[in-house]
């Protein structure tokens, strides 16, 4: 059952998706799928390849960028480079939403796109607490 958690009319972050959440967020309106989670975290998650192939088939963009605990640089600047190429909204997703909304969040500080503390409180609204990534 999907757990989309809107944090900006361009951006959502949700825990781990299945194929079915896919169709739903087609229904929904997203264009774009994010999935920072690695393959193999689990035994009972799907596949970045069936989750691709889900979002193809539903018409949706997929961008698979992995993160292991906190993002790197350059993790960061990829989800920086997606963003700003990306048809909106997004939706990204790992195992529990966290690792989705600090990788955006920090590309969103570094950018100077939003400040830090519309960040925390966004992020607040969604359910994160980002005041341990970002301050405030």
């Amino acid at each position: 059952m999907s757990d989309f958690r809107r944090v900006t009319d361009d951006f959502t972050t949700s825990p781990q998706i299945s194929v079915a959440d896919v169709q739903e967020a087609a229904r929904q309106g997203f264009r774009t799928i994010i999935n920072n989670r690695p393959d193999g975290e689990s035994p009972d998650q799907p596949s970045s390849q069936e989750i691709e192939a889900a979002a193809r088939a539903a018409g949706l963009a997929y961008h698979h960028i992995p993160v292991v605990g906190g993002p790197t640089p350059d993790q960061v600047a990829q989800m920086q480079a997606v963003l700003a190429e990306a048809e909106a909204p997004v939706l990204a997703f790992c195992r529990s939403g966290t690792r989705s909304i600090v990788t955006w969040s920090l590309s969103q500080a570094l950018s100077g796109a939003r400040p830090r503390d519309e960040l925390v409180q966004l992020g607040r609204a969604a359910g994160y607490d980002l005041s341990g990534v970002l301050g405030g």
